[in-house]
């Protein structure tokens, strides 16, 4: 865990550096918190040649309980969060373990959506984007300004994130003339990707997803 400043405040994140340097990624949090799965997931990027970072955009807070989840995803502040994504970046670009002049950012469920946001809001700073299922009713990414690629990746059976809200993003980036690439796993839900889910993991879409996602950000994050 480090601390980094963010307009003058203090804030926590996990960092996962590759010695000597390595291109960086912000890695944003799914409705649970900075978990330790995310923690993980930073660990593997290090492992794949990235140095990393996830903000606690909790600060602090964390939960397994889906009631208590969902309080403390429509309890974000957005305009804090924004301070928080911008800080982050920022500060990654400044670490010795960074070797890349732009960061990736990559985000699960609601840090999929906040990627887009990160992306949209910091588009001189960030030159590639991966969404795995976001949503967020309060974020609403100005996807006008995003200059990033963007990867998505969505699973057939969800029902936070359904074929019409897909479609949606997918035309409003295709309305907007934003690069964008969308892979839709059939048969899986919801959080596929997190591997302490059995409920809904699955380890064929998982696996797929993760190696497009190491391609993606070693062709556009230098």
């Amino acid at each position: 865990m480090i601390e980094f400043k963010a307009n003058g405040d203090t804030y926590n994140g996990y960092l996962s550096s590759v010695k000597g340097g390595a291109p960086a990624i912000i890695v944003l949090q799914e409705w649970w918190g900075l978990v330790q799965h995310i923690k993980d997931l930073c660990d593997r990027f290090a492992a794949a040649g990235f140095t990393s970072l996830a903000p606690d955009l909790y600060k602090g807070k964390k939960t397994s309980s889906p009631d208590e989840a969902g309080k403390l995803l429509m309890a974000l502040n957005i305009a804090e969060s924004e301070r928080i994504l911008r800080g982050a970046i920022y500060t990654l670009l400044a670490h010795a373990a960074c070797a890349s002049k732009t960061v990736g950012v990559i985000g699960f469920c609601m840090g999929g959506q906040l990627s887009l946001y990160a992306a949209s809001t910091n588009p001189e700073k960030v030159s590639a984007c991966v969404d795995f299922y976001g949503i967020h009713p309060n974020v609403e990414p100005p996807i006008e300004q995003l200059k990033a690629p963007v990867l998505g990746f969505f699973a057939e059976k969800d029902q936070f994130v359904n074929a019409h809200a897909v479609e949606a993003l997918r035309e409003r980036l295709q309305k907007a003339g934003k690069q964008h690439e969308f892979h839709i796993y059939a048969g899986v839900d919801h959080a596929f990707f997190n591997d302490t889910r059995p409920e809904v993991y699955n380890a064929e879409a998982a696996t797929d997803s993760w190696n497009r996602t190491l391609e993606f950000f070693r062709r556009n994050v230098k």
